[in-house]
Formats: C-alpha cells, structure tokens, sequence
C-alpha cells in the first residue's frame, strides 16, 4: 500500500510541474486539438508511471523525455487512425503535424520557461524587463522600482543562474 501510495505522489508532482508545458507541446503536435492534446498528455503520463523508478536524467529534467513520448503517442495515433475506414471525413478536422524542427523548437522554449520558473522571482522580473520586453536598463529600473545598479547587478546575476539552470536541463549555451 505505502508503494503504491508513493507513486500517486510522484505521479501528482510529475503532473504538477510538467502538466502544462506538456499540454502547450501535445496541443502544438494535434494541430491545435485540445482534446486530442489531453488523452496524449493522459497517456504520456501514464507511460511515465510505469517507467516512474526508471526515470533518471542527468539533466533533471524530464521534459526531453515526456516531449519525446508525447511525440511517439501523436504519431501511434495517426498511423491507427489511418488504418481505419473513416465513417465520415467532414467530422474529423485536418491536422497538420508539425515538422521536426519546429518541435525542436518549441521543446527548446519549453526548456528556458522550465529553466526560468526556477529562477528567484526578482531574477524572473529583470530578465522579463530587459530581455523579454527589451527594455533598458534605465526602462526596467522605472518599472521595477529599483534603482540601475541593482537592475545592471540583478541581470548578471540572473544569467548566471539561468545558465546553471539551462546546464542542468542539457543545454548550453555558447
């Protein structure tokens, strides 16, 4: 009992923290079908469940392996599909699967908004301003409330951390 009682925890925590970067990734693969989206997230899940005690990344992250499932569900599914007579064609919306590198892609960007959630809430803020909303320094002072140098120091310290961050997820950085 207590080891089954262990794995619903796990399970609980992987749903938690990789839940909604893997839907935005299941909903990018289905074209956009958000119901589709969620039985591959369900199933993905459930494949990492039964694999819960062989999971081990030397990254931390579990994300390049969920993705990759995820991936192989989408694509179990439509050679299923595509070996059944369809009884009506207007019904089933056409999906157009994503090219390799697009998924690259947006595993990459789920992978820097992992690595940035990890990040201390003033980091996040700083990297928000300057980077994301390219703002200067002086721009991002006025709206944080900060005076320049505490924002000058706070990116430094906050790419050094997102770099960390990043290295632990399989990624670096040039």
């Amino acid at each position: 009992m207590t080891h089954r009682v262990t794995d619903e925890a796990m399970v609980r925590a992987l749903y938690r923290e990789y839940g909604a970067p893997l839907m935005a990734f299941a909903v990018r693969l289905t074209g956009g079908d958000r119901r589709w989206a969620e039985d591959v997230v369900q199933e993905t899940l459930v494949r990492a469940w039964r694999n819960l005690h062989d999971l081990r990344t030397e990254s931390g992250s579990l994300m390049p392996w969920l993705a990759t499932v995820a991936r192989r569900v989408v694509i179990d599914n439509r050679r299923r599909s595509g070996s059944r007579p369809l009884d009506t064609v207007e019904d089933i919306p056409e999906r157009v699967m994503p090219t390799a590198a697009e998924d690259e892609q947006l595993l990459r960007e789920i992978v820097v908004t992992d690595a940035m959630m990890s990040l201390s809430p003033a980091h996040r803020q700083v990297l928000t301003q300057t980077f994301l909303l390219d703002r200067t320094v002086q721009e991002a002072a006025e709206t944080i409330g900060v005076p320049v140098g505490t924002v000058k120091s706070r990116v430094y310290y906050a790419m050094r951390a997102l770099r960390v961050a990043l290295e632990e997820r399989g990624v670096t950085l040039p």
